[in-house]
């Protein structure tokens, strides 16, 4: 009898994958510059990506121009996303980090706006719960945000975009293809912001092997093929969720390894924006039409 696993449960481990490695990421610059670190797990995640790649016989009929200029504009943007996120892990703590990076999730309908979509009522009500729990987890008494938090405020943004252009090139470009080719992209940027800003060396490399492992091929590659496949059988709203949980996963490894503490404020900071989260993306249940009488 042959045994499958059910694909809910694929973007469960997808989201724990993910949410612990806001944990990686924090302990991997103990030795490597935040774009040190970052062009190493990009590296490492276009190499993960690339036996998948050849293993597949087709590759669809896609434009490789689009594939490349796809892959250039995406992978740019995600060095910009990952680059806030990681240089604020240096400032805030990982469970900020999972949650506020977790707003892309709220800030993608509001992006639609701009490109002329329309906007539920139910959606403006997870963005308001959001909201609130930004406030309550970032903003301090003089209603300044601190500077991590901010960073990675910054870097949702640049999460909605690479969401919103993913979106669009999803349909016309090779999906493993497309992200092995953004990978080499924010490889060689975060190459080239670690010349001008850092300086790595092969031993700080070797400290950190263990972290950048985690990010470069469980994160990046194991995450990203468990996804795929669970998302040929789930639609997309339950999928975005499901992987919503990361935020809850990165506070839980910030907690269990890295020994961070929660005070009520942020408690209920990380709840409202869960749930804002939960609101924004919960499935929309369609009336059924009356049965008509003939």
């Amino acid at each position: 009898m042959r045994f499958t696993v059910p694909p809910h449960l694929l973007l469960i481990s997808v989201a724990a994958i993910w949410g612990f490695a806001f944990v990686a990421q924090s302990t991997g610059m103990e030795t490597l510059g935040p774009h040190s670190f970052n062009a190493a797990r990009f590296l490492l995640g276009a190499l993960s990506l690339l036996p998948i790649w050849l293993l597949k016989r087709h590759h669809g009929e896609f434009s490789a121009r689009t594939l490349l200029f796809g892959g250039l504009a995406a992978g740019t943007i995600m060095f910009g996303g990952f680059s806030f996120q990681q240089i604020g892990l240096l400032h805030t703590t990982a469970a900020n980090a999972g949650f506020i990076t977790g707003m892309y999730i709220v800030l993608v309908p509001i992006a639609g706006l701009l490109l002329g979509q329309s906007t539920t009522m139910q959606t403006w009500s997870g963005i308001i719960l959001a909201i609130l729990g930004l406030y309550s987890l970032s903003v301090g008494p003089d209603f300044a945000m601190g500077y991590g938090d901010t960073l990675e405020l910054i870097g949702a943004f640049f999460w909605t975009a690479h969401v919103i252009i993913l979106g669009w090139l999803s349909r016309r470009a090779d999906a493993v293809g497309l992200s092995i080719i953004q990978f080499m992209v924010a490889a060689l940027w975060s190459g080239i912001a670690a010349g001008l800003y850092e300086t790595p060396s092969l031993p700080a490399f070797e400290a950190a092997w263990l972290p950048l492992l985690y990010v470069g091929v469980a994160s990046s590659g194991i995450g990203f093929t468990l996804q795929v496949i669970a998302q040929r059988k789930v639609e997309p709203g339950i999928a975005a969720l499901v992987l919503s949980m990361e935020s809850v996963f990165a506070a839980l490894g910030g907690w269990l390894f890295l020994g961070e503490q929660f005070g009520s404020k942020q408690l209920l900071g990380c709840s409202l924006m869960l749930a804002g989260m939960l609101v924004t993306q919960w499935p929309v249940r369609q009336k059924q039409p009356l049965p008509s009488q003939s």
